[in-house]
């Protein structure tokens, strides 16, 4: 059984709920992060760097972000080396996101996606494997460009 960890923020609690429900109805160990109610005010950033850090830290492979637009948590989550976080508001974009980028966070806008295409983009997210589909050649182009990817965060972000 895969564990996700969800966050969101205000804007997207009620969305974060929705797709949690899915997700344990769909037998996949969910940890929330927060926040856990309306009346919580805690920062997008803080929710976002909290579910990075635990899927950097080894807890999770994979992480779930909704906010207003899905744009903040993405930037602040990106802001953290080892994770690639994409904004996806159609099936097609979560295909590509793991397909091509290989991203372990799916960010989330709940001003802009209904319950119903949200569910959707989450079930194809994390069904897609890094890689399927493309040709052979491709493939390796593609792993190879995470490795490379990997190097470039090592220098850019070690003191």
């Amino acid at each position: 059984m895969e564990k996700i960890v969800l966050g969101a923020d205000l804007y997207g609690f009620p969305l974060k709920e929705a797709i949690k429900e899915h997700l344990q109805n769909n037998d996949y160990k969910v940890i929330d992060c927060g926040v856990d109610s309306t009346e919580n005010v805690t920062p997008y950033y803080t929710i976002a760097s909290d579910v990075a850090r635990r899927i950097l830290n080894g807890e999770f492979e994979r992480g779930i972000l909704v906010c207003g637009t899905g744009m903040g948590m993405s930037i602040i989550a990106n802001k953290h080396p080892g994770i690639y976080a994409s904004v996806c508001e159609s099936t097609f974009a979560a295909e590509k996101s793991r397909s091509i980028n290989n991203s372990n966070v799916l960010t989330l806008g709940a001003m802009l996606t209904t319950v119903s295409v949200a569910t959707d983009i989450v079930d194809v997210w994390l069904k897609t494997e890094f890689t399927k589909g493309w040709e052979i050649p491709i493939q390796k182009w593609l792993q190879n460009s995470m490795n490379d990817i990997s190097s470039f965060e090592d220098k850019q972000f070690t003191s």
